[in-house]
């Protein structure tokens, strides 16, 4: 019996991958992999999220990404709450792609 799905890697699968190795790039440096502290968050954000940051006028955009994203308020940032940042980038650009697409606008993320 043949299944009507590839064996090879999927796209999702590749996508989830590299969100676990972006992840265990910055986690760990002070000692814990299984958590982002604060430095290691601002380590990331410097190369990673450039596009999104670096035209803010608000010096503490940054420290509010952290805490509004540190569910069990610990001062770090556990892969699911890693997560629920990467998927709060990808909503607003969503968003913004949607609007762009209903204005008139070019269509490109």
């Amino acid at each position: 019996m043949s299944s009507k799905y590839s064996s090879g890697p999927t796209e999702i699968k590749h996508c989830i991958e590299s969100l676990l190795a972006l992840f265990q790039r910055y986690a760990g440096h002070d000692g814990n992999a299984a958590s982002l502290s604060k430095m290691e968050f601002l380590k990331f954000t410097d190369p990673e999220l450039a596009p999104f940051t670096k035209n803010q006028k608000d010096p503490g955009v940054l420290d509010r990404m952290m805490k509004k994203r540190d569910m069990n308020c610990d001062g770090q940032l556990d892969f699911g709450e890693f997560l629920n940042l990467i998927g709060g980038l990808a909503q607003a650009c969503h968003c913004h792609v949607m609007s762009s697409s209903t204005s008139g606008g070019p269509q490109k993320p």
